[in-house]
């Protein structure tokens, strides 16, 4: 039985315009919607198929605003067991306070029963773009870390990670309890059933306050690439453009 604990952070959703806070120090997410990054969702699902081959359990845990329990609650529906609120500002939080708040719920846990075998998190954040939590909580736990992997597979207590590497695919294995960072690609996570999102409704999330005043996140100023320029041609109008039309098709390589 192999116990999983993923870590997910709410973030703004990237298919719209982003847009800079006043300060250019974060993304402003007032006029987007919000959701968990591609490499979290990968790590959701790798959890969940690790789980079900061990009748193991998955655990969600994610250090943000009151609002992220719609993101838990989302991420539930996907046939994770349970899921823990550390509730902060994330403007005040850079990424050794958010792996001190996950090592302090993991020891936390442990010293009342219960131990993670295993802890996913995605390889970077989405909107700030941190590398570094994965390490530092392996590093606060002592436990073995492999980061940017695609699949994970346990096993007589031991951890087989793939990712690539820059010589073809790479093949990790290290003794349980482990923490990893994966990579999207690996997995297609699964979308949630109705039975899902039904048993989410009914998961009672742990909110906890944190543990320690934070350091503080870095100030680092963020800057948006410029606009592509575009130009626009107009080939003529009505039944005048249609030649036009066909000429570009044809130059485009669309028809013969």
């Amino acid at each position: 039985m192999t116990n999983v604990l993923v870590c997910i952070k709410r973030v703004p959703d990237s298919s719209g315009e982003v847009l800079l806070t006043d300060d250019q120090q974060g993304v402003d997410g007032r006029y987007v919607g919000f959701t968990v990054s591609n490499h979290e969702s990968c790590a959701v699902e790798l959890a969940v198929r690790t789980a079900e081959a061990t009748g193991g359990t998955v655990t969600l845990l994610t250090v943000g605003p009151s609002e992220a329990t719609e993101q838990l609650r989302d991420t539930l529906a996907l046939g994770c067991h349970a899921a823990v609120l550390v509730e902060a500002e994330p403007a005040r939080l850079g990424p050794a306070d958010v792996a001190r708040e996950i090592a302090h719920v993991v020891r936390e846990k442990e010293a009342a029963g219960t131990t993670y075998d295993l802890v996913l998190l995605g390889n970077d954040a989405a909107d700030s773009g941190d590398f570094q939590v994965g390490i530092r909580l392996a590093h606060a736990l002592g436990r073995p870390v492999v980061n940017g992997v695609s699949t994970v597979e346990v096993a007589d207590g031991n951890l087989t990670a793939r990712g690539d590497g820059p010589d073809g695919e790479e093949t990790y294995s290290l003794p349980l309890p482990a923490v990893a960072t994966v990579l999207e690609g690996g997995a297609e996570p699964r979308y949630p059933t109705l039975r899902g999102r039904m048993a989410a409704k009914k998961v009672e999330i742990e909110t906890r306050p944190l543990s320690a005043e934070p350091a503080g996140a870095s100030r680092v100023r963020l800057l948006l690439p410029p606009p592509a320029p575009s130009t626009v041609e107009v080939l003529g109008e009505g039944t005048e453009a249609a030649k036009a039309v066909a000429d570009l098709f044809e130059k485009l390589g669309v028809t013969r």
